[in-house]
C-alpha cells in the first residue's frame, strides 16, 4: 500500500525507517520530512498544518494509510477533516479525532479524564485570567514546590516547577494575566508536585484492545546531570530497567486498563497511540501527563526494539483488528544520544554543514531530526539535529556503540549530553 508519514523530525524519520522494511509497504511519502527521510521514502513539502495541501496529495498519491507524528495537526483536528471528505472515508488513519486528542491539547480536560476515571494522578486545581485572585490566594495554601503547566499546546515549554510562594505569584501573573504562552496559558494548571523517577509508557489501541509497546525513559534537561532548561529530548534509554514486573504490572491495572475503559465509557473513538507519562513514586505509578502520539526521542528506542511488521501493527490500529496481531519485542537495549545545535533550546544558526554521517558503526542508527539537504551536502535545519541509537545486550553497550558513533559526528558548536543513562546505573 501507499503511506504518508506527517512530520519533520526524528519521530517520523524513525516511522520511516521501521515502515520501509516491509513487504506491504509499496510508495512511502513523508510530509514534509527531513534529509534522513529523503534516503528512505519521497518528501513532500506539505506542512504539518496544512490540511488541505494534505488531502490533496492523500488523493493524489492513492495513499490508504496515514500515521499522525506530531501533536498540533491532531490537536487541530485533522483526523475528523480528512474522514469528512467522502473520497477519504475509506481512508486508515492512526490517530485520535478531536475529541481523544484533547487528553494532550488540555491539562485541565486530561485531570478532568484522570478523576473520573480514578486514575492516579497529583492533585490540582485549574484557573483562568479571571479567577487570578483565587490562584494567588491558593497558592498560599499548598506545599512547594508546585507545578504550573499551561493548559494548552506549549511546544514543551508551559511547564515551570517553582520552589517558593514568591516565584509562584509571579509566574502565574506571567502566565495568565501577561499570556506568557500565548492562548496556551489562558488557562493554568497548578498541580502537585511529584518526587520520583519520570518514565514513558506507549500504549497502540484500537479503541477496543490495546498492546503495550516498550516502555522508555527520556531526559529532557540541556545540562548534564538534568541541570539548565528543558528540551524536547536530549537522549532515551530502553527498556527501562526499575519498569518491570511488579511495577508494570501496577501500570498495567491502575493506569492502562482504565485509560482504555474510559476512553470506551466516554464514547471516544481512538485509534492511536497513548503515551502516558508516569512518575514512579516509591514503587507506585501516577500520570503526569497523556501524549496522544509517540514521543521524540524515545521513538527512536522503542521502534527498534519492536520486531513485527510496523504496517501490520498500523492497519490493525485503524481497523479495529489489533487483537489479531502478535506484537513480538527485541529483549536487547536501545540507547539513543540527541546531538544538538549549540545555544539550543535557546537561539542557534541553521544551515552549517555536518560531516562523519557516512562513518557509520556496527548495531547503530542515525535517525535526522533538523536537517536539510543544500547543495548536496547535509546541513543543520533545527535545535535538536540528529538522535543516534546504539542497540546492544545490556545497556552500556547499546550506550557505547552510540557514543562511538557521536564521536565520528561534527558540525560547528555541536552539543550533546555525556551522562545518559546514568541515573539508571544506580536503580535496581
Amino acid at each position: 500500500m501507499n503511506i504518508l508519514v506527517i512530520g519533520s523530525g526524528g519521530r517520523e524519520h524513525t516511522f520511516a525507517w521501521k515502515l520501509s522494511q516491509s513487504k506491504k509497504c509499496k510508495n512511502l511519502y513523508i510530509a514534509p520530512g527531513n534529509a534522513g527521510t529523503d534516503a528512505i521514502a519521497k518528501n513532500v513539502n506539505v506542512a504539518v498544518d496544512d490540511f488541505e495541501g494534505i488531502k490533496n496529495l492523500i488523493i493524489d498519491k492513492s495513499i490508504s494509510l496515514v500515521i499522525v507524528g506530531p501533536e498540533a495537526p491532531l490537536v487541530d483536528g485533522i483526523r475528523s477533516f480528512l474522514l469528512a471528505d467522502n473520497r477519504l472515508k475509506h481512508l486508515k488513519i492512526v490517530g485520535p479525532g478531536t475529541e481523544g486528542a484533547k487528553l494532550e491539547g488540555s491539562k485541565d480536560y486530561a485531570k478532568n479524564f484522570m478523576n473520573t476515571h480514578k486514575i492516579p494522578t497529583a492533585a490540582s486545581k485549574t484557573f483562568t485570567k479571571d479567577t487570578l485572585s483565587e490562584a494567588r490566594e491558593y497558592l498560599r495554601t499548598v506545599s512547594f514546590p508546585i507545578v504550573l503547566k499551561a493548559d494548552g499546546l506549549a511546544a514543551g515549554k508551559g511547564v515551570i516547577i517553582c520552589q517558593g510562594l514568591r516565584e509562584a505569584v509571579v509566574t502565574i501573573d506571567k502566565m495568565l494575566a501577561k499570556r506568557m504562552f500565548g492562548a496556551a496559558s489562558e488557562r493554568v494548571v497548578i498541580e502537585e508536585f511529584l518526587s520520583g523517577i519520570e518514565l514513558s509508557v506507549f500504549v497502540l489501541t484500537d479503541g477496543k484492545t490495546y498492546k503495550i509497546l516498550p516502555e522508555a525513559k527520556d531526559y529532557k534537561p540541556i545540562g548534564e546531570n538534568n541541570t539548565g532548561p528543558n528540551t524536547g529530548g536530549m537522549g532515551s534509554i530502553s527498556p527501562v530497567n526499575f519498569a518491570q514486573g511488579e511495577f508494570m504490572k501496577k501500570v498495567e491495572e491502575r493506569v492502562i486498563i482504565p485509560t482504555i475503559n474510559g476512553l470506551k465509557k466516554d464514547s471516544i473513538d481512538y485509534k492511536g497511540f497513548v503515551f502516558i507519562g508516569l512518575m514512579n513514586v516509591k514503587g507506585d505509578p501516577y500520570v503526569i501527563e497523556y501524549n496522544v502520539r509517540m514521543g521524540d526521542p524515545e521513538t527512536e528506542v522503542v521502534l527498534p526494539r519492536i520486531n513485527s511488521d510496523l504496517v501490520d501493527l498500523m492497519v490493525a490500529t485503524a481497523d479495529g483488528t489489533l487483537s489479531d496481531i502478535k506484537l513480538e519485542i527485541n529483549p536487547h537495549t536501545a540507547a539513543t544520544v540527541v546531538m544538538v545545535s549549540g545555544g539550543y533550546p535557546d537561539e542557534y544558526e541553521k544551515g552549517i554543514p555536518i560531516s562523519g554521517l557516512d562513518d557509520l558503526v556496527e548495531n547503530t542508527i542515525i535517525f535526522h531530526a533538523g536537517t536539510k539537504k543544500s547543495k548536496n551536502q547535509i546541513v543543520t535545519n533545527g535545535g535538536r539535529v540528529l538522535a543516534v541509537t546504539g542497540l546492544g545486550e545490556t545497556m552500556q553497550e547499546a550506550l557505547d556503540k552510540s557514543y562511538e558513533l557521536v564521536s565520528k559526528i561534527y558540525w560547528e558548536n555541536v552539543y550533546f549530553r555525556k551522562d545518559i543513562g546514568h541515573d539508571l546505573n544506580t536503580l535496581v
